[in-house]
């Protein structure tokens, strides 16, 4: 474990006194139990909490801002890095990609860091390359887990297998930005042409243009939403270039198999994915089949993912079937809907999304709740009146009104339930009732969005909040 600088050690004891005055005893563990200590990530928390007047927000990111790095993080030697979610002993794609993007930043300040980061996308195409159609595996690669008895193709070291187009997106996204913030070319060896290539293999497999395809999943469970109708195939779809998706980010079926805001994350991931084929491998060829494949997924959306909604104009639909069938809602989990333009800037702009992100955040979306201490979007993995702190990060994270991002960091320090943490989700009438108090991903979003409102010159907005 790499060791704080004198200066970090002199620091943090300062905050963490600064801290107690107030009453807010800092949640982190004890430095000789944190599982990676960045130096670049240490002073960055020291500098922050020092900067915001509000010491339960100061607080609160000094929590959560490291908890990928204190407690998931299992670095297994050169090029190899294995991360937990949180309270679930296992490295979701899509978790492992978004718990490590908050610390991109910091890269060429710590190369300890540095190839931390490089371990976790190498891990992520290996994993790949052991069941490109699993969302989550083991560290270890022969062990056999609690889903094997699930009806589909279980492999050991498999966690679990539901097929979520995202599972390949979040590690391009991740590789693509290592690369050019570094540099590094050494990750796009032999492991990332064969991950791409199954990639590609199987984004055409869920185009389902020549029948189902090898996938399906059946699971014995109470909840409706843990296995796929029709033998394990899913509801039907029309082959009209858009790519299935069994599950969601939340790891739930979907209704309609086109999820539409995962299939937008593969638009941008291909074309991602192109780059670095055409730059750093010189394989043209590969990178046509991404670039080509992008284009008739970007045609299909559209064609097939845009409705007319009678009060909120064009948006776009959460899932679609080709056969002109809509499902319109949205989900707390990233990718979303209200996620777009967080994950590809190119939406901020876009009028469609525009009119989306009214619609999903009003009571024509089945699953956004207000009670009667906060609002936010919620979906079927949890229930009814449970919204993710997920959902109120995104939209402050994707909002340009200073009025909503305030409202948006202030309904999260007044539902964290007295614990320092974010959550899965909660009540939103009684936030003490909340689901997952060691929720990784969640946390380090928040750390994200305080640190790109200060980027974005709106300390004082953050400075504006009173205690309370």
């Amino acid at each position: 474990m790499k060791k704080l600088s004198i200066l970090l050690l002199l620091l943090l004891p300062l905050l963490t006194t600064q801290s107690k005055a107030q009453e807010y005893v800092s949640k982190r563990p004890p430095i000789n139990e944190r599982h990676f200590i960045s130096q670049a990530v240490e002073k960055k928390i020291v500098e922050t909490a020092a900067a915001l007047k509000n010491k339960k927000l100061a607080w609160m990111f000094a929590n959560c801002f490291p908890n990928t790095l204190d407690t998931t993080v299992y670095p297994n030697g050169e090029g190899d890095t294995f991360v937990y979610t949180g309270d679930i002993a296992a490295m979701w794609l899509r978790d492992s990609g978004a718990q490590v993007w908050t610390y991109m930043r910091f890269i060429n300040e710590d190369d300890e860091l540095r190839k931390m980061i490089a371990g976790v996308i190498l891990r992520q195409m290996r994993c790949i390359i052991i069941d490109p159609y699993a969302n989550a595996f083991y560290k270890e690669t022969d062990k056999v887990g609690e889903w094997a008895s699930d009806f589909t193709k279980m492999l050991p070291g498999v966690h679990e297998r539901k097929w979520e187009i995202d599972s390949h997106c979040y590690p391009i996204r991740l590789a693509y930005e290592y690369w050019q913030l570094s540099g590094d070319e050494s990750i796009f060896a032999d492991e990332w042409l064969q991950s791409i290539q199954l990639t590609i293999k199987t984004f055409r497999e869920q185009q389902r243009k020549d029948g189902v395809g090898p996938y399906t999943f059946l699971r014995t469970t109470a909840r409706a939403f843990d296995t796929l109708g029709n033998g394990g195939k899913g509801s039907p779809v029309k082959p009209v270039g858009l790519i299935v998706s069994s599950f969601r980010p939340s790891d739930d079926a979907t209704v309609l198999q086109f999820l539409v805001p995962s299939n937008f994350f593969a638009v941008s991931s291909l074309r991602k994915a192109a780059e670095i084929l055409n730059k750093v491998n010189k394989r043209d060829d590969i990178a046509k089949e991404c670039l080509q494949l992008a284009q008739e997924v970007e045609d299909a959306l559209k064609e097939y993912a845009i409705y007319n909604h009678p009060r909120f104009g064009k948006i776009y639909a959460f899932e679609v079937d080709g056969f002109g069938n809509h499902l319109l809602m949205d989900d707390a989990n990233v990718p979303s809907l209200l996620a777009l333009s967080y994950l590809d800037k190119d939406f901020a702009n876009d009028p469609i999304y525009l009119n989306t992100r009214k619609f999903v955040w009003s009571d024509s979306n089945p699953y956004f709740f207000k009670g009667k201490v906060a609002e936010g979007i919620g979906g079927p993995h949890v229930g009814y009146n449970m919204a993710w702190p997920m959902s109120i990060i995104m939209k402050a994270l994707t909002s340009t009104d200073d009025t909503e991002i305030k409202e948006c960091v202030e309904m999260l320090m007044n539902t964290d339930a007295g614990t320092g943490f974010m959550h899965e989700s909660f009540d939103v009438d009684n936030p003490q009732n909340f689901t997952r108090s060691w929720f990784a991903w969640v946390n380090g979003l928040f750390g994200e969005m305080v640190l790109k409102i200060i980027d974005d010159g709106k300390l004082e907005l953050l400075n504006s909040i009173e205690i309370k």
